[in-house]
């Protein structure tokens, strides 16, 4: 009989996900690939094997019976380097005061800006890690984190930077994203600052940042400036995301779809057009539900018309001071009372088709031999638990390359 490294056995229900190494899409969002009272056996830092009555003897042995074990967490859109907090803001979101009303006031984006161009490298990386240690106690292994709230290149690259070290420190893997089109600075036009964007950032971001995303809005950046920005990133060697069609339809989801991105993520306003574009180049559309619900808003992003035009949906938090949430179970939660998704769909969301976001399906996102063991055991015996049991912690035991955190 074999050692390994970690034998978990008896798990009352092992959600594997094996299945098409693509983005998955219809039905194949719902086909979890469950096994009922599985082992897996994790050694050097892989998963050596899935299913039951595995031949292994483990140096460490995890019981689950009655538990769910699973992939790791995928958050595949976060804002997770900022400074300071902007909790003052919600009195005044509860007193009928819009986005522009409060950034008038001195909060807003620019007010998360001027902290962040203040902090230190230090101070930055102390905040982040904090934020990236929460994340890991509720189950994500994995998570992208973007630049944005610098606007100006020694901030934009002071964060990129903090992000590549927190990579090489932190026990969670960190994929870092170069977002320097989040917003126009209050100094420059928008013009004025692309030009910046593709004459003095976007050359820096060698070596910092495997994406490129641009926040393509009304009165922010236009499709055309975003295409723009997004090419350049091309050039540059990131691969294209982008923020599409939140607020209002620009055309977002078609530009993701017209320019090779890997994501579209909001896709709150999308036209059946830019859905159908999704669907038919394979771009995986983020949805993130804690925005909608931390903004008090009605409407959410439509996941089941989504999935319906064959969409592969992925979820995550959106993390940033204006949606400070670090927890991906609340997100599958959202995503099942208030998109309509089923437990399966939000589940592989929540895992696979985020890795696949991240171009990292290869590696995590699922149970199988050979892949990189990121595996959680869920204090609840099945998924459906997960929406249905809110407000508490369900993640028991975080595994992370292998090793118990």
């Amino acid at each position: 009989m074999k050692t390994v490294d970690i034998l978990i056995q008896n798990a009352s229900e092992l959600i594997t996900l094996k299945g098409p190494n693509a983005p998955r899409t219809n039905q194949q969002m719902s086909n979890l690939s469950i096994i009922k009272n599985a082992s897996v056996a994790i050694d050097k830092g892989k998963i050596v094997e899935v299913g039951n009555n595995l031949n292994y003897r483990g140096e460490t042995t995890l019981d689950a019976q009655g538990k769910t074990v699973m992939p790791g967490f995928v958050d595949c859109h976060t804002h997770v380097v900022f400074a300071g907090s902007r909790e003052f803001e919600l009195d005044m979101k509860l007193k009928g005061f819009s986005y522009m009303d409060i950034l008038k006031k001195g909060g807003g984006i620019f007010y998360t800006v001027e902290q962040t161009r203040q902090a230190s490298k230090e101070q930055l990386l102390k905040q982040s890690s904090q934020r990236l240690d929460t994340m890991l106690s509720h189950g994500t292994t994995t998570c992208e984190a973007k630049s944005g709230y610098g606007l100006e290149t020694k901030t934009e690259m002071k964060i990129l930077n903090v992000q590549q070290q927190l990579q090489q420190t932190h026990a969670m893997d960190i994929v870092s994203t170069f977002l320097g089109a989040h917003a126009i600075p209050k100094d420059m036009n928008s013009d004025e600052y692309v030009s910046q964007i593709l004459s003095e950032m976007l050359p820096k971001t060698k070596g910092l940042a495997q994406f490129c995303d641009v926040f393509c809005e009304k009165d922010v950046f236009t499709t055309k400036q975003s295409q723009q920005i997004l090419e350049a990133g091309k050039e540059n060697g990131l691969i294209p995301k982008i923020h599409a069609d939140e607020i209002v339809d620009t055309g977002g989801a078609s530009l993701a779809a017209s320019v090779g991105a890997i994501s579209a993520d909001h896709l709150l306003r999308s036209s059946d057009e830019g859905l159908r574009a999704l669907a038919n180049s394979g771009v995986v559309g983020v949805l993130l539900p804690g925005t909608p619900f931390s903004l008090m808003m009605d409407e959410y992003s439509p996941a089941r018309k989504m999935i319906d035009f064959g969409v592969a949906v992925a979820l995550a938090t959106d993390l940033n001071p204006n949606c400070y949430g670090e927890n991906m179970q609340l997100v599958i939660q959202l995503a099942c009372l208030k998109m309509k998704m089923t437990p399966a769909e939000a589940v592989c969301a929540a895992t696979f088709n985020s890795s696949c976001a991240l171009g990292l399906n290869d590696t995590i996102g699922s149970l199988e031999a050979g892949k990189q063991a990121d595996v959680l055991i869920l204090n609840c015996p099945n998924h459906s638990f997960i929406p249905y049991h809110f407000g508490v912690n369900l993640v028991e035991t975080v595994i992370k390359k292998g090793k118990i955190i």
